[in-house]
């Protein structure tokens, strides 16, 4: 990772994440989540669910001229779509990366039939909780000491999935 904004003009492509790719998503978790990043058998259990005809997770990466500048990911049980991780690099931050990261796993929600779809975030991560709130995620609760080893709650949230269609605009954000 070259931690250089990408230059105007140069499209972000998401696309399946793969197994090459974890060297660099494992290197973004670890810079953003220094305390309870996921590890890379976390990361290869989860992608071992992503392809075939039992495939139940999409996981996509956001990628300009070579550089992972995000990822996100999204299981999918018995009609409820669970957002797992979804994360981008701090110079990406305000860029609506993350917006197209969410928009394209609620789109996979939609592709596994889920009538709802969850997810946590850490009590202190306002930014992504208002990115989550623009989507429709209400809070229904709260998992005590969900993030380890620092004992942090997770809120947890919910939104009903919808049509693209329905979907806020992201142009801008």
């Amino acid at each position: 990772m070259s931690g250089q904004p990408e230059a105007p003009g140069r499209p972000v492509e998401l696309r399946e994440m793969r197994w090459w790719d974890l060297d660099a998503v494992l290197e973004l978790e670890r810079e953003l989540f220094p305390e309870d990043a996921w590890s890379p058998g976390m990361f290869w259990s989860e992608l071992a669910h992503a392809r075939g005809p039992l495939a139940n997770r999409r996981y996509l990466v956001a990628e300009s001229a070579g550089r992972i500048l995000g990822y996100g990911g999204l299981a999918a049980t018995c009609g409820t779509g669970d957002v797992q991780t979804i994360a981008t690099a701090r110079d990406q931050w305000g860029t609506g990366l993350g917006a197209r990261l969410l928009t394209a796993l609620l789109a996979a929600a939609t592709d596994f039939e889920c009538q709802e779809v969850l997810l946590e975030v850490r009590v202190d991560n306002t930014r992504a909780q208002r990115l989550y709130e623009r989507f429709g995620f209400e809070p229904i609760g709260f998992r005590r000491g969900y993030y380890q080893p620092g004992n942090v709650d997770a809120l947890v949230m919910r939104r009903p999935t919808q049509t693209s269609s329905e979907a806020p605009s992201v142009q801008g954000t």
